[in-house]
């Protein structure tokens, strides 16, 4: 499993498909073995984190060097070091030593998973070299419209794309769109070799969290929750702020009846400076990044949660969505109701699904739901579980798909 999310890497939430899989896998006759980048290739990595990797599971280490930090004179450095991305270095060994940790355990499949593209480089690499089946994993679209914006990347990435279509044996998606876009955009190929493993939660955090739920109303602020990363573009919060304003101005919302808590945004000053712009920085929180485990327990513990998706990531769902579900408490849903977070979101039916965009359409949702969060107890906001949105079964369909990849004759590839 080539992965570049894996501890001791903190701060992405990408770890959690990885780690998950490699720690269910072994109940569904799968030994996992993780091939990553040496640590020092993270910019933030916590050596405990360690601890989170199964046991049994064994990690064969690449060195890596970033470019950005490593490479870099002045601050500046060769753009070929970074392509496809600042971590290209990572494939520079991991043909040899990937080729011969796959002897060593006897590998009966690869699997490699993007967004860093260097793993899907190698997972290429390393499927010719084999002569393994090999699955390559999506969890965002790799070629968009504009994005890579930067020609010579986009050329690297259109390339490793093409090679992940040619030479792989399955290519797997995490929202039905994007899956639905590969298949166009390759339709000489079969099927069945676009599968769809969504991103889930794991049922044994949210057990050792134990049963939480929202402390009573009485003399407190509501607590509307958006726990992780906010993207400038891809979680755009200036039409948010825009309407916090508005409301504020308008007597609508008052800061001492509820706060926006943003948990871990990474892009804090932002946030704050759009909140100050509107004079709605009473109204907002920015909050530090805490342990796993504390951040579900935080959820379990708000009053609704916030998701938050721009309308360029419409074939895309925030892995954070689906711990939200396993919550079970209300979502306002910030992204566009046509694209697959707002169908997901709306199917829920847990609070509105307004495009995250449209501060007018935010402004009239937000009043409304807040009433209803302020009005009716916590338990009535109860909601049915969904147990195929674990992580367990995830993996059990992936462990399917493995299974039926090694089984599956070899066939011709495209042209």
């Amino acid at each position: 499993m080539i992965a570049f999310h894996f501890p001791p890497l903190v701060g992405s939430s990408g770890i959690q498909r990885t780690l998950r899989f490699a720690q269910n896998l072994p109940a569904f006759g799968w030994r996992p073995v993780i091939l990553a980048p040496t640590a020092g290739a993270y910019e933030s990595a916590d050596p405990a984190s360690i601890a989170q990797i199964p046991e049994g599971c064994d990690v064969v280490r690449v060195p890596c060097l970033d470019a950005g930090r490593h490479l870099a004179i002045a601050g500046k450095y060769p753009g070929f070091l970074a392509l496809p991305d600042r971590w290209a270095s990572w494939s520079w060994l991991a043909s040899s030593i990937g080729a011969r940790a796959c002897r060593h355990y006897g590998a009966n499949a690869l699997w490699s998973t993007f967004p860093i593209a260097t793993a899907h480089r190698i997972g290429d690499r390393l499927a010719t070299r084999t002569g393994l089946p090999w699955m390559a994993d999506f969890r965002d679209p790799m070629v968009q419209d504009g994005y890579p914006s930067h020609p010579p990347r986009r050329q690297a990435f259109e390339s490793i794309e093409s090679a992940c279509a040619l030479h792989s044996s399955r290519m797997v998606f995490v929202s039905p769109s994007a899956q639905a876009t590969y298949r166009t955009r390759y339709p000489n190929l079969p099927e069945d070799h676009f599968e769809l493993i969504e991103n889930g939660y794991d049922e044994s955090v949210f057990v050792a969290a134990g049963d939480i739920t929202p402390p009573p109303r009485a003399g407190r602020k509501l607590v509307i929750l958006h726990s992780g990363i906010v993207y400038p573009s891809e979680r755009d919060p200036t039409a948010l702020m825009t309407a916090l304003g508005r409301l504020k101005r308008a007597g609508s919302l008052r800061a001492d009846e509820v706060v926006f808590r943003f948990r871990a945004p990474v892009h804090g000053e932002l946030i704050m400076d759009l909140a100050r712009q509107h004079s709605a920085d009473d109204l907002v929180e920015v909050a530090p990044p805490v342990p796993y485990q504390q951040a579900v327990a935080e959820m379990m513990a708000a009053d609704a949660l916030m998701a938050m998706q721009a309308d360029n990531c419409n074939e895309q769902i925030p892995a954070k969505v689906y711990e939200y579900v396993r919550a079970g408490r209300p979502i306002l849903g910030l992204a566009d109701p046509v694209g697959d977070t707002g169908k997901m979101l709306a199917r829920l039916q847990r609070g509105p699904v307004v495009a995250l965009e449209s501060a007018s359409d935010i402004e009239a949702a937000l009043p409304g739901f807040i009433r209803r969060l302020s009005h009716q107890e916590a338990d009535e906001f109860s909601f049915s579980r969904d147990d195929s949105h674990s992580r367990l079964n995830r993996t059990r369909l992936l462990a399917a798909s493995l299974d039926r990849m090694i089984d599956a004759p070899s066939r011709t590839r495209l042209p």
